[in-house]
This record gives structure tokens, C-alpha cells and sequence, in this order.
């Protein structure tokens, strides 16, 4: 089968975005023997669409259209293969049902526009989004398929894997089964990640690794293609037990989805303990990770931000002229400031943060340097210098995952 790819949107082709969409299904074409000979990127435009279009209808069987679903004026993507196809736009029902419960959760009315989220050519199967409002599609030609999806990668990313995947490999029939396992690292480096498994990657076939560097942290993917899930289940064990026995040291979790923050509320709640936060540096960044994950307020019940020394001595109860006497940004105050939560909230653990975050240095010290604290009832609090390099949002990003790593490390130790 051959397949052409056409990204949809004026901002591709302004580079106002990049189009990590169309190498991400590339990828997946390829997995499953798909040919992509072909890729267009075309503007917001109906006529130069329609073309687009057109042009790949004669060298392609699956054409794919990737953005313009959503609900503005420019998002023209279902209309125009609509007309190319022939037929009217129809409502998805479930779709149309989702986005009303959607505008009641909201307590919004949805305007029109709205709607068409919820539409699809007339006879197309729809693709759900899991994530998203906007529906996505195949449908069927003459002699090719056209399939539709979100721009948005994290609706487009999920669709393709959960639903368009699937259904592709079943059109072929011969294709075999594709498995992947996603193994997600914190504190070392992609380079080191890949110098460390440098002969594995040199000899891959069949499972294969690809690893990237997103948000100042690792993924690494293992994918394997067998007669069913079982055996290709059986192909990726063997190659993660000799991932983890070299790097497991780093590794906190699996899944695309998955994160540092979620990884921290599941060892809280398994171990039944509260946590607190005392943040200098990071101005409540680590507490707002933690306020992102569904169920935290069992475990985390509040926490500080102590920007100055005066509210470091009154919110948590420290000497401010020996904090002075320390310097703002030294291990006695990172624990300190630690200890000093754990006695203000009786949590079970509590990290503090403290450190200069750029761009230039602060107190005798260069930008980047870290103390992260760590306390808890029964023990004396201890603390972890880190040189942390890149901008000043740079080093406030790393040292809130560096904390919620440390916190997740002592929980599993316990």
C-alpha cells in the first residue's frame, strides 16, 4: 500500500510550528509496511486543499489529512474532502454526545461553530479522539481511502496508535502484530542513555529502540513485530531486562503518558504518606506538578513558597540570621527549610528548594546551582547539591523533576 501524508495549516508552512506529525505516522507507516512516498504541507486554504488532495488521490491508495478538525473559521479539512468525496458532512453521534457533555461540564453554551467538531463525511467511519473534541475519520473512494485526523499531537498521537493503527493493520491482513513498550528515565542524559546501550542499538532488528529527550528527561521505546501480541510481548522482555540492568538506576515508569509527578502520588498512596514543599527557587512550580495529578489532595495537603529569607524565618518557623549566617542558597538551608515544613505540617516527608535559577550568579555563586532537602519524622534531614545547566527556565524545570525524583526514590526505598 502507498500512502501520502498532507499537513493541513498555514502555521507549518509560516514555521510557526514544526510538523512532527507527519514523521510521527511516517514512522508508523513504515512499521507496518505502509510506502509514504509522498508528503505535502498546504495552508488554510480551500483550492490549494482541494489540490493537494487531488494530486495524491493519483499516486497514493490512503491519503491523510492531518489538522483542520476544530471548530474556526480556517479549520476546513472535513469540508473539503467532503466536497472532493462528494457526499454532505454528518454527525458522529457519540462524538456530538461527548461534546455536549462537554459544554455541560463547562457550564457553556456551545456555540455552532462547535458542532462541527463532532462532524464527519457522510458513510466515514469515525476515528475516536480519546483525548480532544474533534473526531477524526476514514473514508472510502473509489480506489483510495482518505483518513482525517487532529492536528494537536497529543489528540493526533493517541488516535493514530489506538485507533488508526489498528485498523491499517487489519486492511493489510499480512501485516504482523506491532508492540511497543515505553520505559520513561530522569538524571541521565540521551547521549549517556544511548552511550550506555550503544551495542544494543547497533545490533537491533526485531525488537527495535528509539529514545528521545523531551522536557528535560528520557524516553525510550521498545517495538517489536511478531505472529501475535503474546510473542512480540515475548521478543520486548529480554531486551528491557538488559535496558534496565544498565540504566534502571534512572528509570522511574512506563507509558507515553506517564510522569515523574504521577509516579510520586502512586507511591504516596501506596505507602500511606502525606507530603509537604518548601520552594525558594522554583516559586511553587513543584507543588503546581503535583496539583496536576487527579487524587493528590489524599496526599498532599499544602506547602510553601519562601522567596525571601524574612518568609523563610515567619512561614517556616527558621532563624533568619542564621540563614543569613548560611547564605540563602547552602545545604543548612535546604535542610532547614525542609525540616522546617515537616514541623509546620506534621506531613510523613517534605523537599525543599533552594538556588540560583539565572541567568547570572547570585551570592558568589553561578546560575544553575541547586540544593534540593529532603526531611522526614525520626530522621535528620539531608540535602543534594546539582549543577544544572541551561536557562533560567531550564534550571527551575530540572530541579522540580530532580525533587519529585528524589521524593519517589525514598518512598520506593521505604
Amino acid at each position: 500500500m502507498k500512502a501520502e501524508i498532507i499537513a493541513v495549516g498555514t502555521e507549518i508552512l509560516l514555521g510557526q510550528i514544526v510538523n512532527s506529525n507527519a514523521s510521527f505516522l511516517a514512522r508508523q507507516f513504515a512499521d507496518l509496511g505502509i510506502d509514504s512516498l509522498n508528503q505535502q504541507v498546504v495552508g488554510d486554504n480551500p483550492e490549494r486543499l482541494e489540490a493537494a488532495i487531488q494530486l495524491a488521490a493519483g499516486r497514493a491508495e490512503l491519503v491523510v489529512l492531518i489538522g483542520g478538525l476544530g471548530p474556526t473559521a480556517d479549520d476546513i479539512s472535513k469540508q473539503v474532502l467532503a466536497h472532493h468525496l462528494g457526499v454532505d458532512l454528518a454527525y458522529d453521534e457519540p462524538a456530538r454526545v461527548k461534546l455536549a457533555a462537554y459544554a455541560k461540564q463547562q457550564q457553556k453554551e456551545m456555540t455552532p461553530n462547535n458542532w462541527v467538531q463532532a462532524q464527519l463525511p457522510a458513510g466515514a467511519m469515525p476515528l475516536t479522539n480519546t483525548v480532544g473534541l474533534a473526531v477524526g475519520a476514514v473514508a472510502k473512494g473509489a480506489t483510495q481511502q482518505y483518513v482525517l485526523l487532529p492536528g494537536p499531537p497529543k489528540e493526533f498521537q493517541p488516535m493514530v496508535l489506538s485507533a488508526l493503527v489498528p485498523y491499517l493493520a487489519a486492511e493489510i491482513g499480512h501485516a504482523p502484530v506491532l508492540e511497543s513498550r515505553v520505559l520513561r528515565f530522569f538524571g541521565i542524559g540521551e547521549s549517556a542513555l544511548v552511550t550506555a546501550l550503544q551495542d544494543l542499538i547497533a545490533e537491533q532488528t526485531n525488537p527495535t529502540i528509539a529514545t528521545y529527550i523531551k522536557d528535560w528527561e528520557v524516553t525510550l521505546r521498545i517495538t517489536a513485530k511478531a505472529a501475535d501480541h503474546e510473542a512480540a510481548l515475548a521478543l520486548i522482555a529480554p531486551m528491557e531486562a538488559m535496558i534496565q540492568k544498565r540504566v534502571g538506576a534512572y528509570f522511574y515508569g512506563y507509558g507515553d503518558d506517564d510522569s515523574l509527578a504521577q509516579e510520586v502520588v502512586k507511591a504516596l498512596a501506596a505507602k500511606q504518606i502525606t507530603l509537604t514543599a518548601a520552594e525558594s527557587l522554583t516559586a511553587g512550580a513543584f507543588q503546581s506538578a503535583l496539583g496536576e495529578i487527579a487524587g493528590v489532595s489524599e496526599w498532599f495537603k499544602g506547602g510553601f513558597v519562601t522567596y525571601s529569607n524574612q518568609t523563610k524565618a515567619a512561614f517556616l518557623g527558621l532563624d533568619e540570621a542564621q540563614i543569613d549566617a548560611d547564605g540563602a542558597v547552602s545545604e543548612a538551608t535546604a535542610k532547614a527549610m525542609a525540616a522546617g515544613a515537616l514541623q509546620q505540617t506534621q506531613a510523613g516527608i517534605a523537599v525543599s528548594f533552594t538556588g540560583i535559577a539565572g541567568p547570572g550568579p547570585s551570592e558568589g555563586q553561578p546560575a544553575g546551582t541547586v540544593w534540593i532537602g529532603l526531611a522526614q519524622a525520626g530522621q535528620a534531614p539531608t540535602a543534594t547539591l546539582y549543577h544544572f545547566p541551561g536557562s533560567r527556565q531550564d534550571v527551575r524545570g530540572r530541579a522540580v523533576k530532580a525533587g519529585l525524583f528524589a521524593v519517589l526514590r525514598d518512598l520506593q526505598n521505604k
